[in-house]
């Protein structure tokens, strides 16, 4: 049982190589769903495996045993492997919540104060411009969806650039990248080797939006052009914009504007089977959670009495 409870924990840190492997070589929108359940599902199996672990220690405990009202604490074959493991888990699982609340808190404010200031301001459609001396231009999830671009990024680029730029945001708009961007966020919280996955998802997430906006404008090379401009602009300029607002500023840029300078490659069926290892790899942890969850259920029954071994 405790052992099965350690995959999930153990199994995250195979993911961000072939999370990695899977972008470069699935089309960027399916990518971005692939790496964002998969995170997703890597981070739910981490945190069902800690809870169990933590309440397998908790209900070792007499007290907590007859809270619990079992007719005797739980039984495990090793109490020098298991208590150190809850008390382990107690304290990591404290901490992600400690560091989720936070960044909740912080998220939900700017995203109040980016609000506040895009609907306090003329809007031509989707389009909010702001009076400031810093470069920048992101998508403002919300109803209604806008995008907000400042004075200095509009002084920095040219009329058909502009036009790039707003097709790449209105791309992420319309794709609800926000929601991507946030469950990447979420799960790497909950695990440290998810934090890659989550650059991953940030990088699909603007890959797809060069892609859509490439197509949308008919000129893959303006969009790399109004891509690299925008993001020299905006190099060392704050930015208010929520972390869950995606933007064309993010990102390796350099990476995205070859990839769009480059012919657009023909994807294969070798090539789409390169994100079966991050599916696999998934699949495994959640199974191996789900079975030492079950496990867990079981011997819980037997020590209430309602079960026999």
């Amino acid at each position: 049982m405790t052992v099965l409870l350690l995959v999930p924990l153990v199994l995250p840190f195979l993911a961000p190589m072939p999370a990695r492997a899977t972008l470069s070589r699935l089309a960027p929108a399916t990518a971005l769903w692939v790496l964002t359940a998969s995170a997703l599902a890597l981070a739910g199996a981490c945190v069902a495996a800690l809870g169990s672990l933590v309440l397998i220690g908790l209900l070792k405990f007499p007290v907590f045993a007859t809270l619990g009202e079992l007719v005797h604490p739980l039984r495990s074959p090793s109490d020098l492997l298991v208590l150190p493991a809850a008390a382990a888990a107690t304290g990591v699982l404290t901490l992600s919540a400690w560091t989720v609340v936070r960044a909740v808190f912080r998220q939900t404010r700017d995203f109040r104060t980016a609000r506040r200031q895009a609907d306090s301001r003329p809007a031509a459609g989707d389009l909010c411009v702001v009076d400031s001396p810093h470069p920048d231009a992101y998508a403002l999830p919300g109803r209604p969806h806008r995008i907000v671009v400042t004075t200095a990024m509009l002084r920095s680029l040219g009329p058909a650039e502009r036009e790039a730029l707003f097709a790449h945001e209105r791309a992420h708009n319309q794709a609800g990248h926000h929601y991507h961007l946030a469950a990447a966020e979420l799960a790497a919280h909950c695990h440290p080797a998810l934090r890659a996955v989550r650059d991953a998802i940030r990088l699909a997430a603007e890959r797809a939006a060069d892609e859509s906006a490439a197509t949308a404008v008919g000129d893959r090379r303006l969009v790399a052009t109004a891509i690299a401009r925008a993001a020299l602009a905006g190099h060392d300029s704050h930015s208010a914009r929520p972390g869950f607002a995606p933007a064309a500023t993010t990102g390796p840029v350099p990476r995205r504007v070859t990839a769009l300078l480059e012919p657009v490659a023909v994807r294969s069926r070798a090539a789409r089977w390169t994100a079966f290892l991050l599916v696999a790899c998934t699949v495994l942890s959640v199974a191996a959670g789900t079975v030492g969850v079950v496990d867990f259920h079981h011997e819980v029954e037997v020590a209430q009495g309602e079960e026999s071994r």
